[in-house]
């Protein structure tokens, strides 16, 4: 038995009528510094499989680094042969992925992993400087009522940059997603100030709180205290949202995932 099912809340039962979206930073799969340096991703493999989400939208994913390969080759369960994305997907899931940035070694980038059927997969670079490479991970999804277009975003971590990425979410959101379609963008936004809902808002999207419900905190892991994950969207209703807790998940990454359910309006 998945050792993590048991730290999530009561999951809604399956039903085609809710979408359950889950966001996630996965700091590449591993953590710590130094000699103490360990791999998580095994552990996040059966995370994500626990979320038992419809769409997962993940941020920091490798596709390869062969530093880290040649790091950890020789531990119990070993860097996986394939590309992070493809390693984490659940059996039945398809996966998408897209690099943002390109590091000493390897690179990485956002991810998408669902259970239903997908189209053209897109990619935008938004870095507003050569310190900080951000993208967005554009994947239409063929949910049992319709098509919802998914964007997966990972934001800078400067104030100025987060404004001009926004403008660039508009412009790509105007020239790729069908006007008036159900569209969400989950990620990490690093918006510590809690300053972007307004500018989000202005672009025709809204933030997914449930009803009655604070934003929930996600980062840090070991005591969330800031909402960085989030999930943005137009056409479709929040019903609920949940941040799983305990030891095995504070420790798989500096974030905890977000877990999002939808109906359309």
């Amino acid at each position: 038995m998945n050792p993590l099912h048991s730290t999530l809340l009561p999951p809604t039962p399956r039903n085609d009528e809710r979408l359950r979206v889950a966001t996630y930073n996965i700091h590449k799969g591993v953590r710590g510094m130094g000699p103490g340096k360990r791999l998580e991703i095994h552990n996040l493999g059966l995370g994500i499989e626990a979320l038992d989400a419809d769409v997962v939208c993940l941020q920091e994913v490798r596709r390869f680094h062969r530093g880290e390969a040649r790091r950890f080759q020789r531990t119990h369960q070993g860097w996986p042969d394939s590309p992070q994305a493809d390693f984490l997907a659940p059996e039945g899931y398809v996966a998408a992925y897209r690099t943002n940035a390109i590091t000493r070694g390897g690179e990485h980038g956002n991810a998408l992993l669902t259970r239903w059927p997908i189209g053209d997969v897109g990619h935008a670079d938004v870095s507003d400087h050569p310190f900080e490479q951000r993208g967005l991970l554009h994947v239409p999804v063929h949910y049992a009522w319709g098509v919802v277009h998914a964007v997966v975003a990972h934001f800078g971590l400067v104030h100025a940059s987060r404004v001009r990425q926004v403008e660039r979410l508009a412009a790509f959101i105007h020239r790729h997603v069908p006007a008036g379609t159900p569209l969400m963008v989950a990620g990490d936004f690093n918006d510590w100030g809690e300053k972007l809902d307004p500018l989000m808002r202005e672009i025709g999207l809204e933030r997914a709180v449930a009803p009655g419900a604070v934003p929930a905190r996600t980062f840090p892991s070991l005591a969330p205290v800031f909402a960085l994950d989030r999930v943005y969207t137009r056409g479709l209703a929040c019903v609920s949202t949940a941040v799983p807790r305990g030891s095995m998940w504070a420790r798989m990454s500096d974030h905890l995932p977000l877990v999002v359910e939808f109906e359309p309006l």
